[in-house]
């Protein structure tokens, strides 16, 4: 897609089409079989700030990203992707601006993420950087 042939409009929204929100995740290769899409109206809601990029010939959304927080001490980053025929044309850097953005807005300033491997040259220019002397973890189970 080239620059021009679109027109982007983000919106901040607290619902969205549960099957173009599913697309989404799965352009992104985070959709698992045993998920459920009747949950996704649900994760929208919940998340501090969920953004949508449409593009506004087709209506349909192009891009997503989201922060969850508690509202009052730091906001975490997450699900942000566009669809690959969008990408390299700063959509994505417009979302993150906009999520960055709007929780600063709500007085959360202390904003991180975690970056898949080889994304750390998107985000480097967004304003982020390694944690040095940290080391992001998960649940897995206890022994």
């Amino acid at each position: 897609m080239g620059e021009g042939v679109y027109e982007l409009e983000l919106r901040d929204v607290d619902s969205w089409d549960p099957v173009e929100i599913e697309y989404l995740y799965r352009a992104a290769g985070w959709w698992k079989e045993e998920y459920d899409s009747r949950e996704l109206p649900g994760l929208i809601r919940s998340s501090f700030v969920f953004i949508v990029a449409l593009d506004k010939k087709t209506g349909k959304a192009i891009g997503m990203g989201r922060a969850i927080s508690d509202g009052i001490s730091d906001a975490y980053l997450q699900d942000l992707v566009v669809l690959p025929g969008f990408r390299s044309l700063g959509i994505g850097t417009r979302i993150v601006k906009m999520l960055v953005e709007s929780c600063i807005a709500r007085g959360i300033t202390w904003i991180a993420l975690i970056a898949e491997p080889g994304t750390e040259h998107f985000y480097l220019p967004n304003g982020f950087s390694p944690m040095t002397g940290y080391v992001p973890m998960r649940y897995t189970g206890m022994d």
